[in-house]
């Protein structure tokens, strides 16, 4: 991260800033925050999401959640982290929590790569009513984490300061 020279940005060639979620499955919380992205960050942004094993579906939680926020999740399916191989990636952000003991898995090809380690909604045990209401806790949670990351001055700050600031959105 600080290996970068200060001049460096995360910006390319392209007017888009890649931002890649990762967990395991790519089912629940990754989903969730490359829909809120594509959301608040608009076209500025290419948000997309990726798992080490995935599950090969989006949870019912996670679809459930983005309804109930009005969010679209259209277009989107569980992948998996090869299908980034040739993407450019900016950012990749691990949604998975470490305190669970979960496997996050690495993007090597990233310009940066930080952890916001969120619990994961499809974990959760309780009643249909309780699960639901967790899993939009943890999207309100990711969501300001989303809405902070779209406001950080991604033209005037080095990589290295870019991506301390997206660290620090952890502990929205």
């Amino acid at each position: 991260m600080d290996a970068l020279p200060a001049s460096h940005t995360l910006r390319g060639m392209s007017d888009q800033i890649g931002v890649l979620f990762l967990c395991t499955a790519n089912s629940c919380r990754s989903q969730m925050a490359e829909a809120l992205l594509r959301e608040v960050g608009g076209k500025r942004f290419k948000a997309m999401s990726a798992g080490a094993t995935p599950c090969g579906y989006i949870h019912p939680l996670a679809i459930a959640t983005m309804e109930k926020m009005g969010v679209s999740m259209d277009g989107q399916r569980s992948k998996g982290l090869e299908e980034f191989a040739d993407v450019k990636v900016d950012v990749a952000i691990t949604v998975c929590e470490a305190a669970a003991k979960e496997a996050c898995p690495t993007w090597p090809g990233a310009t940066g790569f930080v952890n916001w380690g969120l619990p994961d909604p499809a974990g959760f045990n309780g009643t249909d009513e309780q699960r639901l209401e967790f899993a939009v806790l943890v999207a309100k949670r990711i969501k300001a984490k989303v809405a902070a990351l779209v406001m950080l001055d991604f033209d005037k700050l080095s990589a290295g300061e870019l991506l301390r600031e997206i660290a620090a959105l952890k502990e929205l």
